[in-house]
């Protein structure tokens, strides 16, 4: 696979897990804080396991700073499908703004 699309590839895969780790125990509230802090670590493991070779794969074609702006748009983007779609929130305008705001910056990133 290219060294340009496997490390995309694995950030957005990242990104799912630790989106799942970070936010998934807010829908069960009355789980003691503990157990939610074990499971999220197991969770965030795995993530780890694709974040970690997205960077080693991706700095052969990426800098660093692209690396990050990456991860945080994609970030983003997983964030806003997950908190629609599992945890039934709204993505309001001010909202849509500063993550497009966040894309803009982004862009300066890469572009040149």
């Amino acid at each position: 696979m290219s060294p340009h699309l496997t490390p995309i590839l694995l950030l957005i895969a990242s990104n799912v897990f630790m989106t799942l780790a970070w936010y998934g125990h807010l829908k069960f509230k009355s789980t003691p804080l503990l157990i939610v802090i074990v499971a999220s670590w197991g969770i965030a493991f795995i993530e780890y396991c694709l974040a970690v070779p997205a960077n080693r794969i991706g700095h052969a074609v990426y800098s660093a700073a692209q690396l990050k702006t990456m991860q945080e748009v994609i970030t983003l983007v997983v964030f806003a499908i997950f908190s629609v779609v599992y945890l039934k929130e709204e993505i309001s305008w001010n909202i849509a703004i500063g993550f497009a705001l966040i894309a803009l910056g982004a862009w300066f990133v890469f572009r040149g």
